[in-house]
């Protein structure tokens, strides 16, 4: 049974919205917080959302797109300790990558996934 609650664990996900939290969620087995950013921060959302992770250990997966690599820059320089996460360029959201492609970036990132959504040949 997945849980959300990610108090045992520590891991946190930084996504952009609504969506890719939903979709991540579907991928893992393994309590975790998401954050959902909604975009770019202003300096309120990053005092309320970003410094309180500064001692977690944060992931950011966030779009492939212009937006989404401003966000990751800015997080890299609020986060510096956080690990990066990437989606291809060719799927350039979060929200339109597949959940196989998930499912196995999460897996290489020593998170535990869904076995449904690992591809049975490997290749994503």
């Amino acid at each position: 049974m997945r849980r959300t609650n990610a108090k045992d664990t520590g891991k946190v996900i930084v996504v952009e919205g609504k969506t890719d939290k939903e979709r991540v969620l579907k991928v893992l087995e393994e309590p975790v917080r998401i954050v959902c950013t909604r975009g770019t921060l202003s300096y309120e959302k990053l005092e309320e959302l970003i410094l309180p992770l500064q001692q977690e250990d944060v992931y950011i997966l966030v779009d492939a797109d212009e937006s989404g690599m401003k966000l990751r820059n800015q997080l890299k320089q609020e986060l510096p300790n956080a690990h990066h996460l990437y989606t291809r360029k060719m799927y350039r959201e979060v929200a339109r990558t597949p959940m196989e492609y998930l499912a196995k970036l999460f897996q290489d990132a020593h998170f535990a996934v869904d076995a449904r959504w690992l591809a049975a040949d490997g290749r994503v």
